[in-house]
């Protein structure tokens, strides 16, 4: 399988330390995928969404990781919007097995949230477009 640039989306306000952990899987030696560019830390302005957007288009997939308050992650919402405009794939990760993680406001109802576990994202990126 070729390796597949993934966007990583997350609320940078509480879950800094879960996509730290996914770049750090990113890089194990069986890993189907690397990280290309993940969030701008700007301010969330029109320049913002146009590198944001320039950004998930030299992915192949938007990874969004579901934290406790993601619901309320503006950052997020807008990423996965743009992901959607720019037609990615994406798909959501539970960021936090003990504890209820929420969807982005614009994820769609039938969005399903995976557990974070090796073989789920392998099995996802694959099968991503």
């Amino acid at each position: 399988m070729a390796m597949k640039r993934a966007f990583i989306s997350f609320d940078f306000d509480h879950d800094e330390e879960l996509r730290d952990a996914l770049v750090g899987q990113a890089r194990m030696a069986d890993s189907p995928f690397s990280i290309a560019d993940w969030s701008v830390h700007e301010p969330f302005d029109t320049r913002w969404r146009q590198e944001v957007r320039a950004r998930i288009r030299r992915t192949d997939l938007t990874i969004v990781i579901c934290g406790r308050y993601t619901h309320d992650a503006k950052g997020v919402a807008a990423e996965l919007t743009i992901t959607r405009e720019e037609n990615n794939p994406y798909f959501l990760l539970k960021g936090r097995p003990n504890y209820t993680c929420t969807k982005p406001r614009q994820a769609r109802k039938a969005d399903k949230i995976y557990d974070w576990t090796w073989d789920n994202l392998k099995k996802l990126i694959a099968g991503a477009r």
